[in-house]
């Protein structure tokens, strides 16, 4: 015998699933974290993202009760670990840290990825980073005005590392060489540390890199800053010009990394992770060694998954149009 169910009798059963699922989730949520959460970090240890990451990640997890524990996995710009993270169960135990580079270039660069801006759910930008151009320090030219003067007369000669196209720093170089119009050889890193390393040994001429993680060895004078992306001097390179300052005002380099989980994390769960974000990047230690990195956190008004959400939205198309010639 075959039973028909009534649509009154289907909608009831549908509510009381929806509201069951509802429970579950919210029961899931309200005990989260009960483990140690993996943070995916797209590039080497020592680069811009792994720094911050690091410094948000031990204040967050304080915040949640729960180490969390960063995973760095280097390759094609950031999309192999985005790819990881795309796959990974959506319950909050696995989230990543992107910039304008991973999440929002990386279309354009890569259009036959495994994932969309669709496969991640926003939770919170974390900081604001400034792009710098460093140079080894034996490079010939002295300031903005002789390295373009260099570079027109040796085109294609200078080299200039970055950590992976579609990163954050490519894009440094990218607007970089566009704004100054010279033919440079951009060079592709597992990540912005070893591509630094090789600017201080003289085996590249310089790099595109974020303030985070080059500041210090311009201080020790390991490598000779050039110019900063930025409309004001930073407080931890108060002798680097800016690109207005140097002759160069369309060089802008200024960017955000944020926090995202695999599509489908609950809602409930997000709201931790970005009230844990928020906690994180408000306290003393993280505003100390951001200070000393040069990197802003969020202002008030920029922690939301919102907020977040335009800026990849934005970037997105930004760098469709930037970068159509580079995509692979």
């Amino acid at each position: 015998m075959i039973a028909f169910v009534g649509k009154r009798a289907l909608a009831a059963i549908a509510a009381l699933s929806l509201a069951t699922f509802s429970l579950a989730t919210a029961a899931f949520a309200q005990d989260f974290p009960k483990r140690p959460i993996t943070m995916i970090v797209p590039f080497a240890a020592g680069g811009t993202s792994d720094v911050i990451a690091r410094t948000v990640a031990e204040q967050m997890g304080i915040a949640l009760g729960q180490t969390i524990v960063i995973e760095n996995v280097a390759g094609a710009g950031g999309s192999t670990a985005l790819a990881r993270a795309s796959r990974a169960e959506p319950d909050g135990y696995t989230i990543a840290i992107g910039n304008a580079g991973t999440n929002a270039a990386t279309y354009t660069i890569y259009p036959k990825l495994p994932f969309t801006p669709e496969s991640f759910v926003p939770i919170a930008m974390v900081a604001k980073t400034f792009g710098i151009i460093a140079l080894r320090k034996d490079f010939p030219a002295k300031d903005l005005k002789e390295f373009v003067a260099y570079a027109k007369a040796n085109p294609g000669k200078i080299n200039l590392g970055h950590a992976g196209v579609g990163s954050s720093n490519y894009l440094i170089c990218k607007s970089f060489v566009t704004a100054a119009g010279i033919d440079a050889t951009l060079v592709g890193y597992r990540g912005a540390s070893p591509a630094l390393t090789d600017a201080i040994g003289s085996q590249i001429d310089g790099v595109c890199d974020a303030a985070a993680s080059v500041s210090q060895s311009i201080n020790e004078k390991l490598v000779r800053g050039l110019v900063v992306g930025s409309t004001v001097r930073l407080a931890t390179l108060p002798d680097l010009p800016t690109s207005a300052e140097a002759g160069l005002p369309d060089f802008e380099a200024q960017g955000w990394n944020g926090l995202f989980a695999p599509k489908g994390t609950p809602q409930a769960v997000i709201a931790k992770l970005n009230a844990a974000a928020r906690t994180a990047v408000e306290t003393d230690a993280v505003k100390k060694r951001f200070a000393d990195l040069s990197t802003v956190a969020p202002d008030d008004n920029e922690h939301t998954p919102e907020l977040l959400q335009q800026l990849v939205t934005r970037d997105v198309e930004k760098y469709r149009k930037m970068l159509a010639d580079d995509a692979k």
